[in-house]
């Protein structure tokens, strides 16, 4: 094609593309919106040719012409009219606009660009890009004039037409002129544009400019203003801390910043003031919601977003009347001046290549790799100063400088300047000036073009830099000179309001002017840059601490960092003091960037933590503490939060109360987290009986602030208690240590002060809870605090006034002389002061004098215990005044006084404690001790022993004194089971107390050193002495046995010795083998404890696990080589359960041949059994780990055998077989050897095993032997032979291939029906194709078998009567060899190799039986021949069908229209009427029209009228039985079943499809009660239909009207149908081609009710579901009825046209008996889907099943 398009392209010829220029210049100025275009790019094309000044001229007619009569010498011009007579600068018509610059004079280059469209100035440092600049100047003029350095160049429109042409001279030397102008003869003559809006244009225009200085308008030759621009000296500033200098990308990076101020001034003539429009007033925002940017203060208020993708409208407020202006001259020039901060970023650029040549391609020039990027910031001061000059001079225009003001109102007036403002605003206060690459008209920034978009990207970046550095700079000097008056302002004072107010004020207007608004028309502009301005901090690589602080803002403390300002909350107001928030001011006019700031988390809501720093940092007043305390309760109040104590303890934790000194009161500091209580002085209130002027607890809130709140009040928001008065009494009584009370105030040293404590809590006792009398009453018992006569007493010290036995007792007696009754007595009484003396007085008194007897003590004290208290009891109990009887033979100590004990010390006096030689208590002979006596009790009571304590008597049991002993243990177990059950012994594990015996000798031993069996002596254990039997050893819990432990241990120290004495141990360790422990019996059997004789007849000791049961293993060999031990039945049974099996597992039998197989098979003695253990290790191969299986795999334990040639007598005739090569089996021997498995092969070709058996080893030809071979990696003979093969002349055409072939595929099915255990690699439907299986005969066939087994290589051939060969993927070829006789064993061998991966001589066996057998001879052996091949032919005939019928669908649906989604097409017919499925009419039968009078398919008898019911059934169902057996009278086959179905539409038939059923006879006939079950299972699958749109399919077979056309099948309708309504329960559905379905139910309602009455006696009568009927509707076609998924669709056409009428009158019986016969016909297809004789069987039984009821409808009649 490339050769032929050459060619073509030669024989052609060239033309020209024309452009029409008119129209494009037309096209390229349709995109200019912005006002003064044409001085926009004429100013920038001044300043890029270095032009310092520009003079623009309007022109009237009349100066024109005066101007070039001048210049053609025709004398001077005309006089101007008087001044007094100015026009209207606003009507005033000019003919002609001349723009001049005094910039570098054009060169050829530039002559040559300038009329050239499209072809911008290369130079990288200039603005103009796109080459179109220069064309503006056409939407004003036609023919445009250009001179220049004594050059001119002239543009006209040749003929008037759209082709643009130059023409080119030079100027005489008298009109040369240094500066290039511009003449533009308008088209049509115009007012100049809005002067004062056109000078106010020109001061935002040179602002930016790089080398442009002044600009001059002027009308005629009056000059209207004149622009003047000085720039200042820069000054370089530093890039501020922690900013980040390069753009994303890394193109951009700015190297510095430096601030030029520049004044501009302005002389502006009245005359344009006057002409000049009202200035616009600010645009002003509506109020918009902020939303809290974080925070997570207590009561943070909830604002909406500020920001936003989409500029918010705006609304103009309206304009003040403006004020009187004062007449003024009109030629008068103002004045006015403007000072700018301009700060500018140093850029540097750096893009690799391919980006340069994009953005070279884009616009005609390389970037710039230097430039900078310049922001216009008016400060406070410029800003008021400006506005009071518009003030001052009051006029309606506003100042020129409006535009480059600051636009802090956000009124969208600051643009983007790219060498001249553009019609992009940048959102923020001020102008930016960059090279950005703007879109052709330069009115916006092009953020389409891919790279373009990149650069301006990048560059917004740096546009967002600068302005956060220009806002970090005027802040910082905010700070400065904030910090600069704090430092010079007095201690304590602050610093000046005012100055304050001046600092906030100028943050505030930086807040403002860098506050972003959405930008126009591009939003993305302000955004980006304003995402920059936010997000521009660095952070150290791998640091958290970022170079700097973060985003300043003004506080009330000063410029801070914006994470330290908080948004000011009333609720804090009354104690967070010193929190730096948001000023107020500042909140109000710089809302938008507070709300900004709070959008994004920079200025959060007031904290707790911000709370609990401020309490930390200052203590509070009590005021601020109450204000705090509100607070508090308010948030406790309002939260639901669980955390809230563990807020509530920080805050205490950090909150300080600072109480003042005042009059007598000292000041206090009071940490708020000590504080535990408060202090009620609610009337009622315990608390008001608390008296305030005595000491109080420490942790007590003061009551100056508890006074304010209600107790619940502080109870539930702080967690504190009510002070009570135990905790008041705990403070009086007990008084810190760093805080002791004064003298007055001490209730052990001031009576007074002691009275008024005991008179509060005598008040407050009645009303106090039990516990706390209890407490108060132990807190005073330990005070001496009781006013008494003799003094202050403890309350047990005291009596009241009714004790008189002593005159010395001290009696209670109140300094204020008050009586003691009532309350206060009762009180007193409680904490314990005395009505009577106190015993222990007494006892003091009359005991030491001697006077009384033990006896009569007890006596009288016996008479007054219902007096005594719980204390004096106890002293009576710790008192010892009780004597100890004296032994016998016990002298008195020296010092004469009987021994005195504690009543616990001693017991009563008994003998038996007396023969254990236990203290008892001296009672004397009179009265007698009575262990039930009223003093015997009393002394129990105070402790007095009854029987020793359970370690006592334990102790003396161990006692070396016999008798003391034996008296003990007799004592503890008579009395075990009253007073030591609690016995046990593990508490006396150390005492040896237990009478034993060890090897004879009688000893003492502890609990758990001796055992009660005796058998366990012999062994070395103690054992109880015999005289401790039954009760006496289950009470002291004596071991019968030792523990598995202390067993394992002895036999580990010392393991039997000798056999016998081994077999007495396991004897007797097998009664306890169940004490053991899982653990222990590891142990065992890792133990070597099992002795052993060596054939020496030396003692070694072996572990259990290398020890086995003798046994029958005594004839084999494994006693050989593993140790067999025998102790006798019970002994072993204790080995056993310690390891010793009863033969080698095969994980050890392998494991022992693999250490020496050659050793192993000579102990075998002999192949057979070598052989036997490869077996057992074959059958357990599953058991073996895989390091013994991968030892086995590269081992020489295989046995292998080669076949020998038997050594024979020297003959010299040699027999025929010899002759011939092939010995018989009896010429063989055998050579065995173990070899690895990589040395044998397993012989699985019989023929190649004959003729390689002498060449290679093989395996043994057991299965279970060559299964175990090949695990372990032998090779199988058949992959080591190759076969080839030599023919000799192929036999075309013979007789004997072609018989072969068909043998072979006949007797093949027989075959795989019998061969199930592997399956075949080709299918029989694969080799039953002609081209897949080929069978060749030859002249002779020579086959060569080559083994190729490592080093050996042996070929060896032979003739051959059959082989089979497969190459690749291709067919299978069997060749036969035509002159010998057909070896069908060849045969079967060549082919199963084929047939099957592993072939087995077995398969080959059974192949060649069944092809060498007559058929009927496998008939006699057991095969079903005619079942087999008939079900096989069935499978294969189906599955051939179903192919053919998916093929022929596929065909089908690439041809059928498609449809929408919730409509399902329907199949066509095919063309010669048949249908899959095979329909049940003739298809040679005529297909007769559709009659419209009769039921059309009913014979002419049927037409005839009987006069009897039973009658006129059976000729209806004789007549259709007739019409059935008519269509299946010819020798057609059965059909074939139906096509596959690839959806769910298909009903599928609940009996298997059978399409070749036997034709043997069968003997007995179906049962009855099948066919019934059969019918009933039709009839209950009947089902309703779930969709609404019916999709009609080709396969669906049912029952014919006439001879070809379908009487039920679905597929014959021509469109599909669809759900439209529901009558009587029945759903009726209509075809998509009836006009008018929605109406259809109520045209046809009468109809259908008739129908519906029709259908429900007859789905009675078969019993089928109510649902499952339903009815259809079409305009034609011969569908009677069908049955779509057992779903019943009944044709209501039909009815209205066979039966309608007979019904509506009455007659019932056609209609009965039709839709009768119509129903089970359509039944029968649950059954059987196909119309085959099957269908018509149950057919017929289905209508002869129901026909009694059916009788009964009709005789109803």
């Amino acid at each position: 094609m490339a050769h032929a398009r050459d060619a073509l392209w030669e024989s052609g010829h060239d033309e020209s593309v024309e452009v029409n220029q008119r129209a494009l210049i037309d096209k390229v100025l349709a995109r200019y919106s912005g006002e003064f275009t044409v001085f926009r790019e004429l100013l920038q094309n001044s300043d890029d040719a270095s032009a310092t000044a520009v003079e623009i001229h309007f022109e009237t007619k009349e100066y024109v012409e005066r101007k070039n009569r001048k210049t053609d010498g025709a004398g001077e011009a005309a006089v101007v009219p008087p001044e007094t007579g100015l026009p209207d600068l606003n009507t005033m018509v000019v003919h002609q606009w001349t723009f001049k610059n005094n910039g570098i004079i054009f060169r050829d280059e530039d002559w040559n660009r300038l009329k050239k469209i499209a072809e911008g100035n290369p130079d990288e440092e200039k603005i103009g890009a796109f080459g179109v600049g220069f064309y503006s100047l056409f939407s004003v003029t036609e023919e445009p004039f250009v001179t220049s350095g004594g050059q001119w160049m002239g543009f006209y429109w040749k003929d008037k037409k759209d082709q643009l042409f130059a023409r080119r001279g030079k100027l005489p030397k008298s009109a040369t002129d240094e500066w290039t102008t511009f003449e533009m003869g308008l088209r049509e003559p115009a007012p100049i544009p809005p002067p004062f809006d056109f000078t106010r244009f020109l001061a935002s225009s040179i602002t930016f400019m790089r080398h442009l200085l002044d600009v001059s308008v002027f009308l005629d030759d009056k000059r209207l203003s004149r622009l003047t621009k000085a720039p200042g000296a820069p000054r370089a500033m530093g890039i501020p801390k922690g900013l980040k200098p390069s753009s994303p990308l890394n193109t951009m990076h700015v190297n510095g910043l430096q601030v030029t101020p520049l004044s501009i001034k302005a002389e502006v003539m009245q005359w344009v003031y006057m002409a000049g429009t009202e200035k616009p007033q600010p645009k002003q925002e509506p109020p918009q919601a902020a939303a809290g940017g974080g925070g997570g203060g207590f009561f943070s208020s909830i604002f909406s977003s500020l920001t936003g993708s989409q500029a918010p409208s705006r609304s103009v407020t309206p304009a003040p009347a403006p004020s009187p202006v004062p007449q003024v001259d009109s030629k008068a020039i103002v004045e006015s001046n403007v000072v700018l901060s301009i700060f500018a970023a140093d850029i540097v650029v750096k893009l690799d290549q391919k980006m340069v040549a994009e953005l070279n391609r884009s616009t005609k020039k390389n970037p710039p790799t230097r430039m900078k990027y310049e922001l216009i910031y008016t400060g406070k001061a410029e800003y008021d100063a400006s506005k009071s000059e518009d003030e001052k001079h009051g006029r309606r225009t506003g100042s020129v400088f409006q535009g480059l003001r600051a636009d802090i109102d956000g009124t969208g007036q600051a643009k983007v300047f790219i060498g001249h403002a553009t019609g992009q605003t940048t959102g923020i206060g001020g102008h930016m000036s960059a090279r950005f690459i703007p879109t052709v008209e330069r009115e916006s920034i092009d953020l389409v073009d891919r790279n373009v978009a990149v650069w301006n990207k990048e560059l917004l970046y740096v546009g967002g830099f600068l302005a956060r550095s220009a806002y970090e700079i005027e802040m910082e000097h905010i700070q400065q000179l904030w910090k600069e008056a704090a430092s010079a302002s007095a201690p304590g004072v602050g610093i000046d309001p005012e100055l304050q107010a001046s600092l906030r004020a100028r943050a505030i207007h930086a807040l403002k002017f860098f506050t972003f608004h959405p930008s126009t028309p591009s939003s993305v502009v302000s955004t980006a840059l304003e995402e920059v301005f936010f997000s521009c901090i660095t952070t150290a690589p791998f640091s958290l601490i970022t170079g700097h602080k973060g985003f300043p803002m003004i506080s009330t403390a000063g410029v801070r960092d914006a994470a330290e300002v908080r948004y000011p909350d009333p609720s804090f107001s009354g104690f967070v003091k010193e929190l730096p928030v948001v000023p107020a001011d500042v909140l109000k006019e710089a809302k938008a960037m507070v709300d900004t700031l709070r959008t994004r988390g920079m200025i959060k809501e007031i904290t707790f933590v911000d709370v609990l720093q401020e309490l930390r940092n200052r203590p509070l007043s009590v005021e601020e503490t109450i204000a705090c305390f509100r607070w508090w309760v308010d948030m406790h109040n309002q939260s639901n939060s669980t955390n809230l104590d563990s807020v509530r303890t920080q805050l205490l934790g950090a909150a300080v109360l600072c109480i003042e000194e005042k009059d007598s009161r000292t000041g206090q500091i009071i940490p708020l987290s000590v504080v535990e209580s408060f202090l009620s002085r609610k009337s009622g209130s315990t608390g008001a009986l608390i008296p305030t002027d005595g000491p109080l607890p420490p942790h007590l809130l003061p009551v100056a602030i508890s006074r304010h709140f209600e107790p619940q009040v502080l109870e539930s928001a702080f967690d504190w208690r009510e002070l009570s008065i135990l905790e008041w009494l705990r403070h009086v009584t007990s008084p810190p240590a760093s805080a002791p009370h004064d003298a007055e105030h001490d209730i052990t040293l001031s009576a007074p002060w002691a009275e008024r404590v005991l008179q509060v809590v005598a008040r407050a006792w009645p009303s106090m809870p039990q516990a706390q009398r209890a407490e108060v009453a132990a807190i005073l018992r330990t005070h001496a605090c009781v006013p008494t006569s003799t003094g202050l007493k403890k309350p047990e010290e005291a009596y009241f006034q009714n004790a008189h036995i002593f005159s010395d007792l001290p009696v209670v007696t109140l300094p204020s002389g008050a009586a003691v009754k009532g309350p206060l007595e009762k009180f007193l009484q409680s904490i314990g002061v005395r009505k009577h003396v106190d015993l222990q007085i007494i006892f003091d008194r009359m005991i030491k004098t001697g006077d009384w007897t033990i006896a009569e003590l007890i006596k009288y004290l016996v008479a007054v215990q219902s007096t005594l208290t719980p204390v004096e009891l106890e002293r009576l109990q710790m008192t010892s005044a009780f004597p100890r009887e004296l032994r016998p033979g016990e002298k008195l100590p020296e010092n004469g006084k009987v021994p005195r004990l504690r009543a616990g010390g001693l017991y009563e006096p008994l003998d038996v404690f007396r023969e254990l030689k236990l203290p008892v208590i001296d009672w004397g002979t009179h009265p007698k001790w009575r262990s039930n006596s009223e003093e015997a009790k009393f002394l129990f009571k105070l402790d007095l022993r009854r029987y020793p304590p359970l370690p006592d008597i334990i102790g003396l049991a161990a006692s070396p004194d016999e008798k003391i002993r034996s008296a003990a243990l007799k004592y503890f177990l008579d009395n075990y089971t009253t007073r030591y059950a609690d016995y046990d012994p593990n508490a006396f594990a150390n005492v040896a107390f237990v009478p034993a015996v060890k090897d004879g000798k009688q000893c003492l031993a502890r609990p758990h050193e001796v055992f009660s069996a005796p058998e366990w002596a012999s062994l070395g254990f103690m054992v109880t002495d015999p005289s401790l039997k039954g009760e006496a050893l289950m009470h002291l819990k004596i071991q019968e046995h030792p523990p598995g432990a202390r067993l394992v241990n002895l036999l580990r120290a010392s393991p039997p010795p000798t056999e016998e004495l081994a077999k007495q141990w396991f004897t007797a360790l097998a009664s306890r083998v169940t004490s053991f422990t899982p653990t222990e019996l590891r142990t065992l059997s890792q133990m070597a404890f099992v002795p052993v004789k060596t054939a020496n007849g030396a003692i070694r000791h072996l572990p259990p696990t290398q020890c086995y049961f003798k046994g029958d293993s005594k004839a084999q060999f494994h006693s050989k080589l593993f140790t067999f031990v025998d102790f006798g039945t019970t002994a072993n049974a204790f080995l056993s359960a310690c390891g010793v099996k009863h033969e080698p597992s095969v994980e050890e039998v392998v494991k022992i041949l693999l250490q020496n197989p050659r050793r192993f098979y000579d102990l075998a003695e002999g192949r057979e059994n070598y052989l036997t253990e490869l077996r057992n290790i074959a059958v357990n191969m599953r058991l073996l780990s895989s390091s013994t299986m991968a030892r086995l795999k590269r081992a020489a334990v295989l046995l292998g055998s080669r076949r020998v040639k038997k050594e024979k007598a020297t003959s010299s005739k040699k027999g025929p077989v010899e002759l011939s090569g092939e010995l018989e089996e009896e010429d063989w021997e055998y050579q065995y050897d173990l070899l690895m498995p990589s040395q044998i092969v397993v012989a699985d070709e019989t023929n190649a095993y004959q003729l390689f058996g002498d060449v290679i080893f093989t395996a043994p030809q057991e299965d279970l032997l060559e299964a175990f071979y090949l695990e372990l990696g032998c090779e199988r003979l058949s992959s080591l032979v190759r076969e080839d093969y030599q023919t000799r002349g192929e036999i075309a055409g013979s007789r004997k291939a072609a018989e072969t072939r068909a043998l072979i595929l006949e007797r093949l099915p027989l075959f795989l029906h019998e061969h199930t255990h592997t399956k075949t690699c080709v299918s029989y439907s694969w080799l039953n194709n002609e081209s897949n299986f080929v069978v060749k005969t030859f002249g002779k066939l020579t086959v060569t078998k080559t083994l190729q087994f490592g080093d050996k290589r042996v070929s060896k051939s032979q003739d051959a009567s059959a082989v089979a060969r497969r190459v690749g993927r291709g067919p299978i070829e069997l060749w036969l060899a035509g002159y010998d006789q057909v070896d069908m064993y060849e045969v079967s061998t060549s082919m199963c190799r084929l047939l099957f991966d592993a072939p087995k001589v077995n398969d080959a066996l059974l192949f060649m039986t069944i092809l060498s057998t007559d058929l009927r001879a496998l008939r006699r052996r057991g095969y079903n021949v005619d079942r087999i091949l008939r079900q096989q032919k069935a499978d294969r005939l189906a599955a051939e069908e179903a192919a053919r019928a998916k093929n022929a669908a596929t065909l089908h649906s690439q041809s059928a229209a498609s449809s929408s989604a919730d409509t399902l097409l329907s199949a066509s017919p095919k063309p010669n009427g048949k249908r899959p499925g095979s329909p049940l009419l003739s298809e040679a039968a005529p297909a007769p029209p559709i009659p419209h009078n009769g039921p059309p398919g009913i014979s002419d008898e049927l037409m005839k009228q009987s006069s009897r019911p039973m009658e006129k059934v059976r000729q209806s169902f004789d007549a259709v039985k007739r019409r059935l057996q008519k269509e299946h009278a010819g020798p057609s086959d059965a059909p074939l079943p139906p096509p596959k179905d690839d959806g769910s539409e298909l009903q599928t038939p609940l009996l298997p499809q059978q399409p070749n059923r036997p034709t043997t006879p069968q003997p007995h006939a179906t049962p009855r009660s099948v066919i019934a079950s059969n019918i009933d299972l039709a009839i209950k699958t009947c089902k309703a239909e779930k969709t609404e749109v019916l999709r009609n399919r080709q396969q669906m077979q049912t029952v014919r009207e006439t001879l070809q056309d379908g009487y039920c099948d679905v597929s014959g309708h021509p469109t599909d149908m669809r759900l439209v309504g529901e009558m009587g329960g029945i759903k009726v559905f209509v075809a998509k081609d009836v006009p008018d379905v929605r109406t259809l139910m109520q045209t046809k309602k009468d109809s259908l009710a008739r129908f519906i009455y029709t259908l429900r006696p007859l789905q009675e009568v078969f019993t089928l579901p109510p649902t499952s009927l339903h009815i259809f509707y079409d305009r034609a076609g011969d569908l009677i009825a069908f049955n779509r998924k057992a779903s019943l669709f009944l044709n209501l056409r039909y009815f209205e046209q066979w039966h309608d009428t007979e019904v509506s009158e009455g007659k019932m019986m056609d209609a009965y008996i039709s839709w009768y016969f119509t129903l089970a016909h359509e039944i029968a297809h649950n059954l059987v889907q196909a119309h085959n004789s099957e269908h018509e069987f149950y057919f017929s039984s289905i209508s002869e099943r129901f026909l009694p009821s059916f009788m009964r409808l009709l005789s109803s009649m």
